[in-house]
């Protein structure tokens, strides 16, 4: 575990970057914002931190992992999740400190807890801003008009008395590892389950409720749909009715 900061280009300008990243043994996981059926979303807390405007946390495209629980929703062998960093001051350093909780798990779930602290700054030269570019590849794009893969349609059923949430979604031509993730904050949404394999670059994801209330509770709500695949990774929000 450790911190790790670089000047990858962004946008066509070199941009300060952190990384928070974390490589396990194998067999071991930690987890997504959502984590599925069972496990620790990670927290991300830069109190503490000096010259600090705003700390934006990006998440790597995850992957389902199965465990005695069910489906889990994270990452295995090694992720970095990146941090764009604005310093309040520019062109001075910028003392970053997290504090960062997270589940590590293999056939148990371990909390962990642990602070780490790094100077970052633009006059420091690249810094490891390749693992950081190939970090920042490996987030989802916001969706955009041409942009696969992409949501086609969004039909819900939250009244009914088995509930449901279905996704129809485009992806690109020869894609594999194809998957739709749901996160709804504090609120649990279930792990959508493939109506079938890709055909013609679609695939129907279904959302399938454990009650009338596990639906409800998430009207009004606006939730993070993130397609991915081995051809690129997109999100997009949609409001629940």
């Amino acid at each position: 575990m450790r911190l790790v900061s670089g000047t990858p280009d962004i946008d066509g300008k070199p941009s300060l970057v952190a990384g928070v990243q974390l490589r396990m043994d194998p067999g071991w996981k930690t987890y997504w914002r959502n984590p599925g059926d069972s496990g620790v979303p990670p927290s991300f807390d830069f109190k503490g931190s000096k010259n600090l405007k705003q700390a934006e946390l990006l998440y790597p495209a995850p992957h389902r992992i199965a465990d005695a629980n069910g489906t889990a929703i994270g990452y295995d062998d090694e992720v970095i999740f990146p941090v764009k960093i604005t310093p309040e001051h520019e062109g001075e350093p910028v003392e970053l400190k997290l504090a960062f909780a997270y589940g590590l798990c293999k056939n148990l779930c371990i909390p962990n807890e642990v602070s780490l602290a790094l100077v970052v700054a633009l006059d420091e030269g690249k810094g490891d801003a390749t693992l950081l570019e190939n970090a920042l590849a490996l987030t989802p794009k916001e969706a955009a008009s041409g942009l696969l893969p992409a949501v086609e349609n969004v039909t819900a059923d939250l009244d009914a008395p088995n509930p449901k949430i279905t996704i129809d979604a485009v992806f690109p031509q020869g894609a594999r590892g194809t998957d739709l993730f749901i996160n709804g904050e504090e609120t649990y949404v279930p792990v959508p389950k493939p109506g079938g394999p890709v055909a013609d670059g679609k695939q129907r994801f279904i959302v399938d409720f454990g009650s009338p209330a596990e639906a409800a509770a998430l009207k009004g709500k606006t939730l993070t749909l993130t397609l991915v695949s081995d051809l690129g990774s997109t999100e997009m929000n949609w409001s629940a009715k």
